[in-house]
């Protein structure tokens, strides 16, 4: 049983095709074909339902619980050789991470001081929700996910709270907000809105709030994009709502300004999330790191703008624990 086996079966599963596989394994088809029935001898068990020429045709049950192990094995061996580099000082590779979108501001902070404790490694990061999270963390295709602590269903990991989200209304700065600093949710879902998509986490949120208060938006526009919908406050009459770290990274465009929501004032804890083990594995280990110190002195938070006490206070959480009461009540109710 070799590790070139384990990265044959691996490739015809992700490239659902022969050929393509031992295209990407630098290999002939016939060599990838004669390794792969080698590994099925050794194990005595079909791994690939059969059938004409070079398609995948699928897996059988044998074939599936082999290939976890491969991808388990393949990203132990990985694992091993990123240890010995970062013994040396010498760590190389990916950092593969997956992100909520609404995070993408607070990554450059992170990645930043990764960069320059490792300028070897290179990051790959990969904005989708907790499914597609959840999924690669157990094919180890992600070392590590930032997410929503509370909804996260990503099965047995370890988490780090990392800061706590809230969110604040962006409206055009008009006479009709002049000298505001604070608007109701009723008050939000009566105007003219534009905010993600109802398939999103971050709106499906919002809309448990909005139905908290007793009301229901209108959305006169929707995207994926946090960013598109702020330009669309910049250069419309529209409003959307953003979470309020927003307001410092990136900051504000011209001619906007922020709300805090209120009645109720809601919070989302932040985690990061890893692989659960006794041993770390490397590339996680740098993240697990790196927020560690960010959680230590306290800079991402403050420089999220949130009170320079807070962090000193916070204690970490299991996961599903939600750090305002505002939330707790919410979850209550819920």
């Amino acid at each position: 049983m070799f590790l070139r086996q384990f990265k044959y079966l691996v490739a015809v599963v992700e490239e659902e095709h022969f050929g393509r596989a031992a295209s990407r394994c630098c290999v002939t088809q016939p060599s990838l074909s004669s390794g792969i029935k080698q590994l099925e001898l050794e194990l005595g068990v079909p791994i690939f339902l059969r059938g004409r020429g070079q398609r995948f045709h699928g897996l059988t049950a044998e074939g599936e619980r082999v290939t976890n192990w491969a991808r388990r094995i393949i990203s132990h061996c990985d694992a091993m050789k990123d240890e010995i580099k970062s013994m040396q000082k010498n760590l190389h590779g990916s950092l593969r991470m997956g992100a909520m979108p609404s995070m993408s501001p607070v990554l450059p902070v992170l990645l930043q001081m990764v960069r320059e404790e490792h300028p070897g490694v290179a990051i790959d990061v990969h904005f989708i929700g907790n499914e597609a999270m959840k999924l690669g963390l157990d094919n180890f295709t992600l070392d590590c996910a930032l997410t929503y602590i509370e909804r996260a269903d990503l099965g047995r990991r370890n988490v780090m709270p990392i800061y706590t989200e809230k969110l604040s209304l962006l409206v055009p700065d008009v006479p009709q907000f002049a000298g505001r600093t604070e608007i109701t949710w009723q008050e939000a879902a009566a105007l003219p809105l534009a905010l993600l998509r109802p398939s999103m986490h971050e709106r499906r949120f919002v809309d448990r709030v909005f139905k908290k208060a007793g009301v229901t938006p209108n959305p006169k526009v929707e995207s994926e994009s946090i960013l598109h919908l702020m330009f669309q406050v910049q250069f419309t009459e529209l409003s959307t709502i953003i979470p309020t770290h927003f307001t410092h990274m990136p900051g504000l465009h011209a001619g906007t300004k922020a709300l805090d929501l209120v009645d109720p004032v809601m919070s989302q804890e932040v985690g990061l999330f890893w692989a659960e083990g006794e041993t770390v594995m490397p590339m996680a280990g740098v993240m697990v790191n790196v927020a560690k110190q960010l959680q230590k002195t306290g800079e991402l938070r403050e420089r999220l703008g949130e009170k320079a006490e807070s962090h000193k206070a916070r204690k970490p959480k299991k996961a599903g624990i939600i750090a305002s009461d505002e939330h707790k009540m919410h979850r209550q109710s819920a």
